[in-house]
């Protein structure tokens, strides 16, 4: 089915939230939570929802207060993108769903964990950063985005100002910004990212998540930056995770202090792989996610 990428509901507190579908509308729900700066965009590339329609899987990637189609929605915090799962859930009449993350969307995977496991079937996180008192937590990690790390921390203002700037490139200069994009990669993820396919699918969804300016991908990407305000060890469900070893933008040791900190978690780490060359094992995550075989 083709994928219906525009969609929105009214949450409780009259918020308005974007989200895409793509896969088997008739098939197993499974959220999936789009990284930093990113939006419902991130799984547009046409692979990804043949893989979803393949294994049955009703494929719905919600926008985050502020970016995209949702609201902005001051002082959040990552205890508060629960309740907002829960509201597109009840809008969509599910009871039960699997949750999914990458990069920045994995601590608000593992926030859907530790706040609403009954909702939860399966909850999954792909080349996740980690909380900010793991140990060496920016050591590895490529220049930019440690500063990008930094700024969120320290000076969300100058964050807000670069991303500003990203956002105006975007719009005029979509090339400039794909070949600074392509430099900070490492080699494996610069060879993922190869095909003009994959490549014009990343501009389309970071223009998605400045959509409404600035502020909503830089309290977003703070709030993964501070301390989350839960702790991984009370995390009462598994949580399945997937990490690649070459990963230059959220280095595998963040994977494995989160794998060795929630008590219950499935970790797989792969030698060959980086950062966004892992949506490669997409197939393998939602089969996981999903309860299904492949």
């Amino acid at each position: 089915m083709p994928a219906s990428l525009d969609n929105q509901v009214q949450l409780g507190d009259g918020r308005i939230l974007g989200y895409a579908e793509y896969g088997d509308p008739g098939g197993t729900p499974v959220f999936h939570f789009h990284g930093a700066p990113s939006s419902r965009l991130e799984c547009s590339h046409p692979a990804t929802g043949e893989a979803a329609e393949r294994l049955h899987v009703r494929l719905i990637v919600p926008d985050r207060p502020g970016m995209g189609r949702s609201d902005f929605m001051p002082d959040r915090t990552l205890l508060d993108w629960p309740d907002d799962v829960a509201g597109l859930a009840a809008a969509l009449a599910l009871d039960r769903l699997a949750v999914v993350g990458m990069s920045g969307g994995g601590p608000y995977v593992a926030a859907c964990a530790y706040k609403i496991p009954h909702l939860l079937s399966s909850a999954g996180i792909i080349s996740g950063i980690g909380p900010p008192d793991t140990p060496g937590a920016l050591d590895g990690m490529e220049k930019s985005n440690r500063l990008q790390i930094r700024l969120a921390r320290y000076a969300p203002w100058l964050l807000r100002l670069a991303f500003q700037s990203m956002a105006r490139s975007l719009r005029h200069e979509p090339d400039k910004v794909l070949a600074q994009f392509m430099a900070a990669l490492s080699e494996w993820d610069r060879a993922a990212m190869s095909g003009p396919d994959a490549q014009q699918a990343t501009l389309r969804m970071l223009d998605a998540a400045f959509q409404q300016g600035a502020r909503g991908a830089v309290l977003d990407t703070a709030l993964c930056a501070r301390a989350w305000g839960f702790r991984l060890q009370d995390i009462a469900m598994r949580v399945h995770l997937w990490h690649g070893e070459k990963d230059s933008l959220c280095p595998v040791g963040m994977g494995r202090y989160v794998a060795q900190s929630i008590p219950d978690c499935d970790a797989v780490f792969f030698p060959d792989d980086g950062h966004l060359s892992m949506m490669r094992h997409y197939d393998e995550v939602l089969a996981v996610v999903a309860e299904q075989r492949i």
